[in-house]
């Protein structure tokens, strides 16, 4: 039986290197029969987190309401979520950040988040695969913290421009990742 799984990408460039890997990954999840949902947060309109916890008193994840009043209930729903995303400045992309914030909602509206599975797919500019560590290290904390089970992670350095992800075996990993799901 499939598993519902929600694919959060943090990157605005749709033809870029990140969105190549998303896409190998959800074809070959599709292709073992799980439904995947995907939010491109870089082109919707989610800001930060307001700590006003005020989170689920409007009957919406968030207070402030925005696109991550789209994005929670799916999470909620989902047995798997999967964030892809560059590395911008050694760390998570803002695009993306405001999402992982504004799951402290679901903490503080007393939602059981605990139990899914959770990946990573990145890949960064330079050629020193340390420089994922800005992602990878935050992403497999969030996952312990909210008591996710971190199934694979696919970190590919050395890519910048469009199209330098085919010169890699990124897609080939991202699309073997939806074998651990």
């Amino acid at each position: 039986m499939g598993k519902k799984i929600v694919v959060i990408t943090g990157s605005p460039r749709k033809k870029g290197n990140s969105f190549a890997m998303t896409d190998a990954f959800i074809q070959a999840a599709e292709a073992k029969g799980h439904t995947v949902t995907r939010f491109d947060a870089a082109l919707m309109n989610i800001g930060g987190c307001h700590a006003c916890e005020t989170c689920f008193k409007t009957g919406k994840a968030c207070s402030f309401d925005d696109d991550f009043n789209l994005i929670a209930p799916v999470i909620l729903e989902s047995d798997v979520i999967v964030f892809t995303m560059p590395v911008y400045w050694y760390s998570i992309p803002s695009q993306i950040k405001g999402v992982i914030d504004r799951i402290y909602s679901l903490v503080v509206g007393g939602k059981d988040i605990s139990g899914k599975e959770c990946a990573l797919i990145a890949c960064c500019e330079e050629s020193d695969r340390t420089v994922l560590d800005g992602v990878r290290v935050p992403m497999e904390r969030t996952a312990a913290l909210n008591k996710w089970k971190m199934v694979g992670e696919v970190l590919i350095p050395g890519v910048l421009n469009v199209g330098d992800i085919d010169k890699t075996d990124g897609c080939i990993q991202a699309a073997a990742l939806a074998d651990k799901i």
